[in-house]
């Protein structure tokens, strides 16, 4: 996962605050949206070819392996203390 620097967090976490806090996703399909408005306006900025289609892609990869590793992991250690082992 490539962490930002403390300065660069600011600037982003304030964005995302201001856009969290006024929204509730409800749905997948919202969570979809947000992702797929926030490619294509990558896409806007960068160009369309293949490096920046396989940036976005990557980016996307990293950040699932990353909801894994800190979230889903944690979640699925719980559960098996509650439930027992497979």
């Amino acid at each position: 996962m490539p962490y930002l620097k403390q300065d660069d967090r600011k600037y982003w976490d304030n964005f995302l605050y201001d856009l969290l806090s006024r929204s509730a996703f409800d749905s997948p399909g919202e969570l979809n949206y947000i992702f797929t408005k926030i490619a294509h306006k990558y896409l806007e900025h960068k160009g369309e070819n293949y490096q920046h289609y396989n940036d976005i892609l990557g980016a996307l990869e990293g950040a699932k392996l990353e909801l894994y590793r800190r979230r889903v992991s944690a979640y699925e250690d719980i559960k098996i203390y509650d439930n027992g082992d497979v």
